[in-house]
């Protein structure tokens, strides 16, 4: 239409580029915009009868807001508004950030994620759990495989009282590591302190600094920060302690995170992190805004360290889990006062933010439900419609029955397509792989991937007489089996 618009006048133009039918957004799709009118009220009603002070969600879907809302209060008191302008305390949200200036740094060559701890703080000399313990490395503290205790020694949570940088370094060869490095899974705080402090060693930038100037400001967080300065703190959110059986919270202190800071201290917005949540789905090699290449985002997604029992597993820097059959990324965050939970489904392209300030708001329920609701009404009005199948009548003469030494496989015509199936399986839908053509007379085979074929192409070869004697997949031979 528009190559025909340089042959038409402007106002001929214009009418026929209006009269095309326009793409709405996908936020006022109406199954979007119904599930995200049933979540609004299931949320309202979850506030109302748990009597929680405030909460902000937001979902994205790749590089587009969906929809993002504040309910409740920032200060109850005041009955200021939750916006999603309004800032929260992150909490442990701040290893992902920690684990990505890890990464940078890596990428640029500066270190390696085998590299012993040891290399960039000279003076980290834990005790290790066992005389024969190799050193921890950079990975190890990424995926909470150091064996290293959850804290420093301090007892800051219920002090709120945490140590500086220099503290930690002086009493950190006092204690010992729990655990040998990769024996098990242990979730520590003390780890991405270090992995913060290695930051600074290997940068020469302070970790605030780097975080600041190398992630937050490409990716536009411009409200986002290591702690809160005082020119944001009164848009900070109230914390607000669990409520008591008379219906009281206490509100909680704020306190400076600082040496624990590369683990626990981000500040930012609904806003701002819904930009953090849209970065995941992004592509191509680092550069402005692309703070990571896309094939290192998709190395930190990936998991490392299985957790106890198998219940999910941990990436670098990332919580990884199975929900619904879908893979799920993300982390959580808890400091006093504040709970939030990040939410990204990585295949779908849809992510999840919510942020808390209330000690008992479960924010993780908040987002499987937006996930559940919002997210899979995304996913399936996204989903381009099907494309009417290409089918040529000579394709019918590749169905038979294939063999190697190995197996039988069996090509079958189906609803205007090729499929290929084990035949001496129990159930031949399962594993079953469509055969889609593609240029050069080939095939590519799609389905569930794994040990199978999917991924490989397929080729067919005839004799003198153009009858089908041989399939290829990828350059494994199988002779066809005359009946």
């Amino acid at each position: 239409m528009r190559t025909w618009c340089l042959v038409l006048a402007g106002a001929a133009c214009a009418a026929a580029l209006s009269a095309q039918p326009q793409q709405k957004p996908l936020r006022e799709h109406p199954d979007v915009a119904g599930a995200v009118r049933l979540y609004e009220s299931w949320v309202t009603e979850q506030m109302t009868y748990r009597g929680l002070p405030g909460v902000a969600v937001g979902v994205v879907h790749d590089q587009q807001v969906i929809w993002s809302r504040g309910f409740g209060y920032a200060d109850v008191a005041a009955k200021t508004p939750v916006t999603p302008a309004t800032i929260f305390r992150m909490a442990s949200h701040t290893k992902m950030f920690t684990a990505i200036a890890i990464l940078q740094l890596r990428d640029a060559g500066k270190l390696r994620l085998d590299d012993p701890v040891s290399k960039h703080l000279a003076w980290f000399h834990i005790k290790p759990a066992s005389e024969d313990d190799p050193p921890v490395t950079i990975e190890e503290l990424l995926t909470h495989n150091s064996g290293l205790p959850r804290e420093a020694t301090s007892p800051y949570w219920a002090t709120f009282e945490f140590p500086t940088e220099e503290q930690i370094r002086q009493t950190v060869n006092s204690q010992q590591a729990t655990y040998p490095p990769q024996a098990i899974w242990k979730y520590s705080n003390l780890a991405f302190s270090l992995a913060g402090f290695v930051v600074e060693a290997v940068s020469g930038e302070k970790y605030a600094d780097y975080v600041d100037r190398h992630i937050l400001r490409p990716l536009g967080m411009t409200n986002s920060s290591i702690e809160v300065p005082s020119e944001r703190m009164s848009r900070l959110a109230k914390g607000y302690g669990r409520r008591m059986p008379d219906g009281s919270r206490k509100t909680m202190p704020f306190s400076d995170t600082r040496g624990v800071g590369p683990a626990a201290g981000l500040s930012s917005t609904l806003e701002d992190m819904l930009k953090y949540a849209s970065l995941q789905f992004r592509t191509g090699k680092a550069g402005g805004s692309q703070i990571l290449s896309g094939a290192t985002l998709r190395e930190m997604h990936r998991p490392r360290v299985l957790r106890p029992k198998w219940v999910g597993a941990w990436g670098l820097g990332f919580s990884v889990q199975r929900q619904d059959d879908k893979i799920m990324v993300g982390h959580g965050g808890s400091l006093a006062g504040y709970k939030t939970h990040t939410l990204v489904n990585p295949d779908d392209k849809v992510g999840v933010v919510v942020l808390s300030n209330g000690d008992d708001a479960r924010p993780e329920q908040f987002a499987q439900r937006a996930m559940k609701i919002i997210g899979d009404a995304i996913t399936k009005a996204a989903k381009p419609p099907e494309k009417e199948k290409t089918w040529d009548p000579k394709w019918s003469k590749y169905s038979g029955l294939y063999r190697t030494i190995w197996s039988d496989t069996a090509v079958v015509e189906m609803n205007r397509e090729l499929v290929i199936i084990d035949p001496l399986t129990d159930d031949p839908q399962e594993g079953l792989l469509r055969l889609v053509p593609q240029e050069g007379g080939v095939f590519k085979l799609e389905g569930p991937a794994g040990f199978g074929a999917a991924g490989e192409t397929v080729r067919f070869e005839e004799d003198s007489q153009g009858r089908v004697v041989r399939m290829f997949v990828g350059e494994l031979p199988a002779e066809r089996v005359e009946k």
